[in-house]
């Protein structure tokens, strides 16, 4: 296809091709690396036989194989269409006043440093600051492949317990926060919005941008009637881009919203396993006692501080694999 002449006549198709066939390269080089390290171990372990090489190094082979292996099989788990798509983090304050905007604020450093370290591109599409410290609400679009996939186990309420620097006489405080993880649809995926059933407003910006973000209307809030999904973006600094991202956000919304049809129906037939804790306490962050623990799959580490620097990649196939599982 891309060796027609006319393969670039439209652009859009042409990019969704190339990110097609990106995609399939990247299963490709996977199977052929863990294909090489396998072979690796057959040799050496018939080097072994003949006394050629120590049992150690066939160890040493056999681990790096069979740690290869694992991270295809569990990215295997990332079958569905929408999981190949960037996301968007929502992450809402909860009961606790400014100990929750602050716990807000630690999650969105952790989710932003996880993406970072695995090259994502991370965009900020809308604050709303805490009364004295953290954040009451924000949300962020993680750009890159498998994102979505990635990412998707972290909805739920995520639960802080340490002893709170806001409080005077030192106590033990525990707060909440919930987050949302939505599909950020591209061209592959069409989703319908009838411009008359979306109603606009605009607004200034909050929180840091410069004079002109900041004196300008240029931030945008859209309401889609039907379902009632409202959705804020000032991110950028004209309202018509704002308008286009706003839109892109909720066609994102508004399909997630079918995926949770979807899923609803097959938790009627799979009633009471894993797939029924959408929404709902998922983790809690033990600071005092060094204890992160997902109370839905067990998984859990004394790593409090590797965890909120975003080193959650076991949290994240924990949950992925235990999915294959049900």
């Amino acid at each position: 296809m891309t060796l027609d002449p006319n393969f670039w006549d439209d652009p859009k198709q042409a990019e969704s091709t190339l990110k097609e066939i990106g995609l399939l390269k990247n299963w490709v080089k996977a199977f052929e690396e863990t294909k090489t390290l396998v072979d690796d171990v057959e040799v050496l372990f018939e080097f072994l036989k003949e006394e050629e090489t120590s049992e150690e190094e066939v160890d040493q082979a056999y681990e790096k194989a069979l740690e290869k292996l694992e991270d295809v099989e569990f990215r295997s788990t990332l079958n569905k269409p929408e999981d190949e798509l960037g996301s968007i983090l929502e992450i809402n304050a909860g009961a606790g006043g400014t100990e929750s905007c602050d716990w807000t604020e630690m999650l969105l450093r952790m989710y932003v440093m996880w993406a970072e370290k695995n090259g994502y591109k991370v965009s900020e599409l809308n604050r709303v600051d805490g009364d004295v410290a953290g954040l009451k609400s924000v949300s962020i679009e993680i750009k890159g492949d498998y994102a979505y996939g990635l990412l998707k186990g972290e909805n739920g309420v995520h639960r802080l317990v340490r002893v709170s620097p806001f409080n005077a006489q030192g106590k033990r405080m525990t707060s909440f926060s919930s987050v949302f993880v939505h599909p950020m649809v591209d061209d592959r995926i069409e989703v319908d919005v009838n411009p008359a059933d979306l109603d606009w407003d605009t607004f200034r910006s909050s929180g840091a941008g410069g004079q002109h973000v900041n004196k300008t209307e240029s931030a945008v809030r859209v309401r889609h009637l039907p379902t009632g999904i409202v959705v804020e973006c000032q991110e950028e600094r004209s309202q018509h881009m704002n308008r286009e991202k706003a839109i892109q956000m909720l066609k994102s919304r508004i399909y997630e919203m079918e995926l949770q049809k979807q899923q609803a129906e097959r938790e009627k037939i799979e009633a009471g396993k894993m797939k029924n804790e959408w929404g709902s306490q998922i983790r809690s962050y033990v600071l005092d006692d060094r204890r992160v623990k997902d109370h839905r799959t067990q998984h859990q580490t004394s790593d409090t501080i590797g965890v909120l620097d975003g080193n959650i990649d076991a949290f994240l196939k924990s949950w992925l694999m235990l999915g294959q599982e049900v």
